[in-house]
């Protein structure tokens, strides 16, 4: 089998993340279990969670895809096997990006985990209170007592990441080596312009969040379909839209050339695009994993890459 690993900083990482949010939440621990021994089995290695999920359902702390992650890494003992990227700044006892927080959010991190590092560490939204160089410093002091083997960013804006750069640079610290945008076939706006250029322009992984648009991606939500998901209201929007249509009807095309699922065209197309190393989807079942890990592999043409950039544009 061919090595499809592609590079984070030092990191090794599958070429398509498996998101954790939904461990804990609609995915409880069996589901959980069951969705990351398919994703190893798949090939796959990139495992992306965050503090803060999922401190949004009732009676949830934060925390909870995290623990389930660690219970998975300690019941397989495969943690050398697994690249964890986990955040900081989101979780209710942990908010924001002061220096103090992130020594103490990651402390708590790494303990909800089991682990004695956390392979990628993003801050999760930039906190715009706290200057660029005492965050940088902050994780620079977690790389440095190897708590933390990369640092990343995630919600933040091109001119905060060139001043995080700089800063890493001119004061020898630890350097981003990768961003986290809000980008997908219906969402291309808020990363292609500035932020694209400034992770061009410094050599950067981007590893994009909502790859499939809140589940709209996967041709799931049509006119007229109703779908039990917790996010069917979000992904609906991008029906009314005039993008969304078009894009169904361009992924549907180049699906049935590919005779792959819609879902693996969306994110193979991301995955092409200038700059993207990983994207990232979840699972809440092990039948929602085959499309993302053929995503992995599918390869477009000139031409299929070219109608779905006409339809999104």
């Amino acid at each position: 089998m061919a090595d499809l690993t592609k590079k984070i900083g030092s990191l090794d990482v599958f070429p398509l993340s498996l998101g954790g949010n939904v461990f804990g939440w609609t995915a409880d621990r069996d589901a959980s279990f069951a969705v990351l021994d398919a994703y190893a089995a798949g090939g796959g290695n990139f495992v992306d969670t965050a503090d803060g999920y999922s401190a949004w359902v009732p009676g949830h702390q934060g925390g909870e895809s995290e623990e389930t992650i660690g219970a998975w890494v300690a019941g397989r003992r495969n943690r050398d096997d697994v690249v964890i990227a986990t955040k900081v700044g989101a979780h209710p006892r942990f908010k924001g990006l002061a220096p103090a927080n992130i020594k103490a959010a990651a402390e708590a991190s790494l303990r909800r985990l089991g682990t004695d590092r956390i392979d990628l560490y993003y801050t999760h939204f930039d906190d715009t209170s706290v200057p660029v160089e005492d965050i940088i410093g902050a994780l620079d002091e977690l790389v440095r007592a190897g708590k933390v083997r990369e640092i990343a960013a995630s919600n933040i804006s091109a001119e905060r990441l060139e001043a995080s750069l700089a800063a890493s640079e001119r004061d020898g610290l630890a350097r981003y080596a990768a961003l986290q945008p809000h980008y997908n076939l219906v969402s291309r706006d808020t990363y292609e312009g500035e932020l694209r250029d400034a992770v061009t322009r410094h050599g950067l992984a981007a590893v994009p969040y909502y790859g499939l648009a809140s589940g709209f991606l996967t041709g799931k939500y049509r006119p007229g379909a109703d779908v039990d998901s917790p996010r069917a209201g979000r992904a609906a929007e991008y029906l009314k839209s005039a993008r969304g249509p078009k894009v169904l009807e361009a992924l549907d095309t180049v699906a049935a050339e590919q005779g792959v699922e819609v879902a693996a065209v969306a994110l193979a197309w991301l995955g092409a695009q200038p700059t993207v190393v990983a994207p990232i989807a979840s699972a809440r079942g092990v039948d929602q994993l085959p499309p993302l890990l053929a995503a992995a592999r599918t390869e477009l043409t000139a031409d299929q890459l070219a109608l779905l950039d006409r339809a999104s544009a």
